[in-house]
């Protein structure tokens, strides 16, 4: 499913709202991931109503426009190689060289953090970790669109405005 695709910022896939689980952040050139904690079985076909899908649409919207880093987020699953899926996902993304992929598994209870090459110049893994760790924190409390919208606040946060030529 698509968000506003065409306008600066990511793509909003819905999948699934199992359940997502607690570990350590770890950082790894461009990448960080954490497990967290979350259950919320009672909105399972559809996490997300129309009024968060608007607020997520909104919060990506802006946060690509004060940065000029494309933000896209992902929710659902990532199969048996996690990180390699988030890497390809990132990979699809127009100008993912610029780009900042948040994706959020919650059957597997994992979020992860990618960064192209000029994204990962302007955010780095701390300010990203600080991110999950402030996502995770809404998970626990199963504030799935709570911890994305903060999430993509401290990412655009952490990256700055959008860099002006001279």
């Amino acid at each position: 499913m698509a968000a506003g695709e065409g306008h600066g910022h990511g793509v909003v896939a819905v999948v699934d709202d199992s359940e997502l689980p607690v570990g350590s952040v770890r950082t790894s050139s461009g990448r960080v991931s954490s497990a967290v904690e979350y259950q919320d079985e009672s909105r399972a076909d559809r996490p997300f109503d129309t009024v968060q899908l608007s607020r997520l649409d909104e919060a990506l919207t802006l946060a690509s426009r004060e940065t000029g880093l494309r933000f896209s987020v992902y929710l659902g699953d990532l199969g048996d190689a996690p990180a390699q899926r988030a890497a390809e996902l990132h990979s699809e993304l127009p100008g993912s060289a610029e780009s900042v992929l948040v994706a959020v598994s919650p059957g597997q209870r994992l979020v992860e953090v990618i960064t192209g090459p000029e994204a990962r110049m302007r955010l780095p893994d701390r300010g990203a970790k600080l991110a999950v760790m402030s996502m995770v924190a809404s998970f626990r409390e199963s504030d799935l669109v709570g911890g994305l919208l903060s999430g993509l606040r401290m990412l655009a946060d952490q990256a700055g405005g959008r860099r002006r030529l001279r």
